[in-house]
C-alpha cells in the first residue's frame, strides 16, 4: 500500500521552529519531485516548498522563502521541511507530496497524485 505519512506538527509561538518528516511506505520516495503544501481554514492549498530530486534543486512560495527548509534523507526515505521563525500565517494543515508523472517543478496541486493525511501547525501567542 503507498502512503505518505506525515509528522512533527503542533503548536508553537511565533518565532519558533518545527521540523515537519514525511516519510513512504510501499514506495520509493524517489520520484521527480517531492514537497509541501499548505492550507489554511477557508483558503486554498498552497504550494510551500519542492526538491526536484534529480540534482537537489530547491523552490518556495514568497512567503516561507529565507524561513523554510526542504531537505530528503534517501536511506530513511524521508523527506523533511524545516520551519524557522514561524508566524501566525503559518499556521496551516501541511501535506506532503509527490507523483510518478510529473517531469517538473509544479506548484499546482491537481498536479500530484500522492498526498499524506496532513499535520496540523498552529502559530499562536
Amino acid at each position: 500500500q503507498v502512503q505518505l505519512v506525515e509528522s512533527g506538527g503542533g503548536s508553537v509561538q511565533p518565532g519558533g521552529s518545527l521540523r515537519l518528516s514525511c516519510t513512504a511506505s510501499g514506495f520509493t520516495l524517489n520520484y521527480y519531485v517531492e514537497g509541501w503544501f499548505r492550507q489554511a481554514p477557508g483558503k486554498e492549498r498552497e504550494g510551500v516548498s519542492f526538491m526536484a530530486t534529480s540534482d537537489g534543486s530547491t523552490y518556495y512560495a514568497d512567503s516561507v522563502k529565507g524561513r523554510f527548509t526542504i531537505s530528503r534523507d534517501k536511506a530513511k526515505n524521508t523527506v523533511y521541511l524545516q520551519m524557522n521563525s514561524l508566524e501566525p500565517d503559518d499556521t496551516a494543515v501541511y501535506y506532503c507530496v509527490t507523483d510518478p508523472r510529473l517531469r517538473y517543478v509544479s506548484f499546482d496541486p491537481s498536479d500530484y497524485g500522492y498526498w499524506g493525511q496532513g499535520t496540523q501547525v498552529t502559530v499562536s501567542s
